[in-house]
């Protein structure tokens, strides 16, 4: 690499593939596309789950939703390999008898978008599919009038910007593809990949999704874990384990709540669902085990929730005890 530096025009670089990548590498979120890598998992954790045939779109591996008409599909978060590039994990879906299609996509929100609009963007990804399919069709929307508001699958509030194809075979390739975003889509921007006929016995794999500015497919950016996890837990996070301390204030002699704050404040107020099972609470001098009664979660704040557990005796009030339990999964949802 060449650089000049003078007094009229600054820093110049030759303009070569290898300057574009080494200038784009050392830009912040240079990938708007979250968990590009599949390599979190939150809901899952890596094991297979199936997507039901005409039914609403339904999140897998972060960030991500899929969908399928015809049959139902499976799909898993699965290890990588070592060609295009050396890559830890990618997404996999496996086919069924009757299925007609499949869909694969990412809704970006408007705060990490509105960059883009009125500017050329590169698509890349890495793709396989069984050998008796050979097409991937892409195309990207961005959120017609409301921001972050993509409507459901079934009726979709959104304007298509393009769309293509990629010739793909059983090996996994990296392919890219330009695309020019309208001054319009301030709104935010969603990509879907889409498959025919994935039936029994077929595969579709697809990794290292990467949606950047600029005409050149650069390398793919890899972020730290800790760093992509937390992108992601603004969107989805789940409450599990089998301890932990929380500030537990008794109202009556038989009611508690305890508050579990979430560890990045999420992108909405997120809906909340969870099981708690076989609940004790101890102040490490008594335990308290919940003889029955009912749960509620509060997920009227982006900042934690609040569980409210009937069916305690004797609970002492305002004091910090540790709550453990056999089963403690309360989910928080603000997907877009």
């Amino acid at each position: 690499m060449t650089i000049v530096l003078d007094g009229t025009t600054g820093i110049t670089t030759p303009t070569t593939s290898t300057t574009g990548e080494f200038v784009t590498s050392v830009t912040g979120f240079k990938n708007r596309i979250l968990n590009g890598s599949m390599v979190i998992d939150q809901r899952n954790a890596g094991a297979s789950q199936t997507f039901t045939a005409a039914a609403a779109l339904a999140y897998t591996v972060d960030r991500w939703y899929g969908y399928c008409t015809g049959a139902n599909v499976t799909g898993q978060q699965v290890a990588g390999s070592t060609t295009p590039t050396v890559t830890q994990n990618r997404y996999r879906f496996t086919g069924a008898a009757s299925v007609t299609a499949v869909g694969f996509g990412q809704r970006i929100e408007q705060k990490n978008s509105y960059d883009l609009a009125g500017s050329t963007c590169t698509l890349s990804a890495d793709l396989a599919i069984s050998a008796t399919l050979t097409t991937v069709t892409w195309t990207a929307y961005y959120a017609t009038t409301t921001a972050d508001t993509f409507g459901s699958l079934a009726s979709p509030t959104v304007t298509s910007i393009a769309t293509g194809t990629f010739t793909v075979t059983s090996t996994v390739t990296n392919f890219s593809t330009n695309i020019s975003i309208p001054a319009a889509a301030t709104t935010g921007i969603q990509i879907l990949f889409t498959v025919g006929a994935l039936t029994a016995g077929l595969t579709w794999t697809i990794g290292n999704v990467q949606l950047e500015k600029g005409s050149t497919a650069t390398s793919f950016d890899y972020r730290p874990y800790g760093t992509e996890l937390q992108l992601c837990q603004r969107y989805y996070y789940p409450v599990r384990g089998s301890g932990q301390f929380a500030d537990v204030v008794g109202t009556t002699t038989d009611n508690m709540f305890f508050g579990t704050p979430f560890p990045v404040e999420m992108r909405a107020t997120p809906t909340m669902t969870g099981v708690l099972t076989a609940l004790v609470v101890s102040n490490f001098s008594t335990s308290y085990t919940a003889s029955g009664g009912s749960y509620s979660f509060n997920g009227t704040s982006t900042q934690g929730v609040n569980v409210r557990k009937s069916g305690f005796t004797a609970l002492s009030t305002l004091y910090r005890y540790f709550v453990s339990s056999t089963s403690i999964v309360v989910t928080a949802d603000a997907e877009l």
